[in-house]
C-alpha cells in the first residue's frame, strides 16, 4: 500500500498550527466575519448568523477562557473579559431588535483583539526563537588535543585544563585561553562588535564567535556551563520573563480599573432610561461602547513593548540589561562610581616606560629584561615579556634564574649575573658575581646609578607606575615602568556622561592614592576614593544615594559584588568581569568595552522618553473617545477601531526604539 508524504506546503501549515494558533484562530475569525457580513448583505440572514456566531468562537475562545480563568480563580476582572462582555453583548442586543448588523460590530471587537493576541504570541515566540539561536551560536562538539592525538568530545563533557584546538573558519565551543596560535575573531554574534578582533597567545576567546584564518590551541580556563555565551542565554531568560515595577503597577491598577469599568458600565445602561427616558436600545448600546473604549489595553501596551525593544537593541549592541525595571532605573541616575582596575584601566599591566643609562639601547634594556622574566609568571614578567614581543626581540639564554620574593629576580645571562627588581637589590647589593661561579675574593663595589636614572625612577613613581630596576655585572642597564593602562575612551566617556545629564562621576579603588589620583586625572572622574575595602566600597556608594539618590556602580571584580548590590543599578564588565560580579550586576556590558555605558543610558533615557509618550497618548485616545460616545457620535465599530488603533500606535511607537 502506498503512503502519502506530506508536501513542504502542508508541512509548513502544520508547522503554523503548532507554533502560531492564535494567528490560525484570528486569521479564521476574519475570514468568517467576512463570510458573515456578506451573507447578511445578501439577506442571507440565518446562514449569516450563524457564521457570525462561529466567529464569535473561534476568534474569542482564547479570550473568554482566560477571563472566566482569572475570574473564578482571582476573583479578578481583566481586559479578555470586558472585550468578550461588549462582545456578546452587540449580539444580544443586535438578535433582540433584529439589528443584524450589530453581530458584525461584536465579530469585529473579538477579531481586533484576536489579531492583538496573536502579534503578542508571535512576539513571543520570536523571543524564545531568539534564545534557541543564541543556544545553538556554541557547537556541541570540539576537537580536544590529547596526547598528541586529536579526538572530537561533546562540548558538555569538557574539562577545565582541556586543550581544543580551533581551524579556520570554525565556531568556537566554549570559552579559552589561546596557547597557541594568533587569529582574528568574529565576535558580532555575542558582542556586538562589527569588527573582527585580533587574538593572539593569551588573549580569550569566547564560545559562539567565529575564528578567522589561524589555526588556535585554546585552554580551558572555566567550566562550559559558565562561559559567556550560557550567561547570555540565562540573562535572557531571565530579562523576557520579568515585569518592571511600573508594568506591575499597571497590571494591579487593571483588575481595580476593570472593576470601576464595568460598575459605570451597568450604570449607564440602566440609569439613563430610568432618569432621562432614554430608550433601552441606545443606553445598552453606548454601555457597551463605553466598555469598549473604555479599556486601557493602550494603557497596558505603554511600557513593555517599549522595555522589550530597548532589552532587545541592548542586546544587538553587546549590553544586556537582565530586566526592564533596570532599564528604567538607568536612564534616571544621577551619579556614576567606577572601580579602578579592569574598568576605568584595561586591568592588563603593560610596559610604559623604558628609560636606558647613558650608552645603553633601549632595546638591549628591554631584551635583557624579557629573557629573565620570562620565567616567572608574575603578571609583571608577563607584561615584560609581551613588551618584548611586540618589538619582535628574541629572548637570549638564561641559566640559575631564581626569584627573591618582594625583592625581584636573578640569574645569569650570557655569562654574567643579572638582576631585574627593586633599585636596593639591582644596585645596592654586595655583589653582582656571575651565579654559579666561585665567590670572588673581594667585594665588587657598585656604582651610584645615575642621577637622571634616579630622577626618572622618582618621576615615575609619582605617576603611579610601578618600576624595575635592570643590573647586569657591574652595571646598571636602565630601568622600566610598568603600569596598568587607562582605556583609551574613558576620558570622552566621562565628558559625554556629563551632557547626558549624569551630575558626579566617582572612583573606588582599593589602590594606594597615588596611584588613583594619577587615573583620576587622567580620566577626568570628579571625585576619588583610595584604599578602599569592600565594605568601604558600599559605604560609598550608600553615601552617594543620600545625595544623589539613584546611583550606579560599574565594576568587574569579585570585591565589586557588594558594592553592585549596593548601587541603585549595577552594571559589570562582561569579559573581564568575574562570576560573582556578573551575577549580582543588573547590566552586563558584554565586550569590556566602557563606552557601550553611554549607550545603555541612551537607550534607557529613550525608553523613558517613549514610555512617557505612549501614556500620554494613551489616557488622550480613551478621554476624547469617552468624550464622543456620551455625545452620541460614535458607533461600536468606530470604538472599537479607535481603542485598538491606539493600542497599535503605542505598540509600534515603543517599537521604534529598535530603529532608534
Amino acid at each position: 500500500m502506498a503512503h502519502s508524504f506530506p508536501t513542504p506546503w502542508q508541512r509548513r501549515f502544520q508547522n503554523g498550527l503548532q507554533t502560531y494558533p492564535e494567528a490560525i484562530a484570528a486569521a479564521t475569525c476574519g475570514l468568517l466575519t467576512l463570510l458573515g457580513w456578506l451573507s447578511l448583505a445578501g439577506n442571507w440572514i440565518g446562514s449569516g448568523i450563524w457564521i457570525l456566531l462561529a466567529a464569535y468562537v473561534i476568534g474569542g475562545f482564547d479570550s473568554a477562557r482566560e477571563g472566566l480563568t482569572t475570574l473564578w480563580q482571582e476573583r479578578e476582572l481583566d481586559v479578555d473579559l470586558l472585550m468578550i462582555v461588549a462582545a456578546v453583548g452587540a449580539a444580544i442586543l443586535g438578535l433582540w431588535q433584529q439589528e443584524y448588523y450589530l453581530l458584525v460590530d461584536g465579530a469585529v471587537l473579538i477579531l481586533i483583539f484576536a489579531i492583538s493576541g496573536a502579534l503578542e504570541s508571535i512576539a513571543m515566540h520570536r523571543t524564545e526563537r531568539n534564545i534557541r539561536s543564541l543556544m545553538q551560536l556554541a557547537p556541541d562538539r570540539a576537537r580536544v588535543i590529547s596526547q598528541g592525538q586529536e579526538q572530537m568530545v561533546a562540548t558538555q563533557q569538557l574539562q577545565v585544563g582541556d586543550r581544543i584546538l580551533i581551524k579556520p573558519g570554525e565556531l568556537i565551543p566554549t570559552d579559552g585561553l589561546i596557547q597557541d596560535g594568533h587569529s582574528t575573531v568574529n565576535q558580532a554574534p555575542l558582542t556586538g562588535e562589527s569588527i573582527p578582533v585580533e587574538k593572539a597567545m593569551g588573549d580569550e576567546v569566547f564560545a559562539g564567535t567565529i575564528n578567522g584564518n589561524g589555526a588556535l590551541t585554546v585552554k580551558l580556563h572555566k567550566p562550559p556551563e559558565s562561559s559567556l555565551i550560557q550567561r547570555v542565554i540565562r540573562l535572557v531568560e531571565q530579562a523576557k520573563t520579568s515585569a518592571p515595577p511600573s508594568q506591575q503597577f499597571l497590571e494591579t491598577f487593571e483588575r481595580g480599573y476593570a472593576k470601576v469599568i464595568v460598575g459605570v458600565g451597568l450604570l449607564l445602561a440602566f440609569l439613563p432610561p430610568l432618569l432621562l427616558q432614554w430608550s433601552w436600545e441606545t443606553t445598552i448600546y453606548r454601555a457597551l461602547i463605553f466598555l469598549v473604549v473604555a479599556s486601557p489595553c493602550a494603557l497596558m501596551a505603554a511600557i513593555m513593548p517599549t522595555l522589550l525593544s530597548g532589552i532587545a537593541r541592548g542586546a544587538r549592541q553587546g549590553i544586556l540589561f537582565k530586566d526592564g525595571a533596570q532599564l528604567e532605573t538607568i536612564g534616571q541616575v544621577q551619579a556614576i562610581a567606577f572601580d579602578k582596575t579592569g574598568t576605568l584601566t584595561t586591568g592588563i599591566l603593560q610596559v610604559s616606560d623604558v628609560i636606558p643609562a647613558p650608552s645603553v639601547e633601549a632595546n638591549r634594556v628591554l631584551q635583557v629584561a624579557a629573557s629573565l622574566e620570562a620565567y616567572s609568571e608574575h603578571p609583571i614578567a608577563e607584561a615584560v615579556v609581551r613588551a618584548a614581543q611586540r618589538q619582535n626581540l628574541s629572548l637570549l639564554p638564561t641559566r640559575a634564574v631564581q626569584a627573591e620574593v618582594g625583592q625581584g629576580i636573578s640569574g645569569t645571562l650570557e655569562g654574567t649575573a643579572v638582576r631585574l627588581g627593586k633599585s636596593a637589590f639591582v644596585g645596592a647589593n654586595a655583589s653582582l658575581a656571575a651565579v654559579g661561579t666561585a665567590a670572588p675574593k673581594t667585594v665588587v663595589e657598585q656604582r651610584e646609578p645615575a642621577s637622571e636614572l634616579r630622577q626618572a625612577s622618582q618621576r615615575l613613581e609619582r605617576e603611579g607606575k610601578t618600576v624595575i630596576w635592570i643590573g647586569q655585572q657591574q652595571r646598571v642597564l636602565g630601568l622600566l615602568a610598568v603600569a596598568d593602562q587607562v582605556r583609551p575612551m574613558a576620558p570622552s566617556l566621562l565628558n559625554n556622561l556629563r551632557q547626558l545629564g549624569i551630575h558626579a562621576t566617582v572612583m573606588l579603588t582599593g589602590d594606594n592614592d597615588v596611584t588613583a589620583q594619577t587615573v583620576a586625572q587622567s580620566v577626568g572622574v570628579d571625585t576619588v576614593y583610595a584604599n578602599l575595602l569592600p565594605e568601604d566600597k558600599v559605604a560609598a556608594i550608600q553615601q552617594l544615594q543620600q545625595h544623589y539618590h539613584t546611583v550606579a556602580m560599574v565594576g568587574d571584580g569579585i570585591n565589586d559584588a557588594p558594592a553592585l548590590a549596593q548601587a541603585s543599578v549595577g552594571i559589570a564588565m562582561g569579559g573581564a568581569g568575574s562570576d560573582v560580579a556578573l551575577e549580582t550586576a543588573d547590566i552586563v556590558l558584554m565586550a569590556d568595552r566602557l563606552e557601550k555605558l553611554e549607550q545603555a543610558i541612551r537607550i534607557g533615557k529613550t525608553s523613558q522618553r517613549i514610555i512617557r509618550q505612549n501614556i500620554a497618548i494613551a489616557l488622550t485616545s480613551i478621554a476624547l473617545l469617552m468624550i464622543a460616545n456620551f455625545l452620541g457620535e460614535l458607533t461600536l465599530p468606530a470604538g472599537v477601531l479607535g481603542h485598538e488603533g491606539s493600542t497599535l500606535l503605542v505598540t509600534l511607537n515603543g517599537l521604534r526604539l529598535l530603529r532608534s
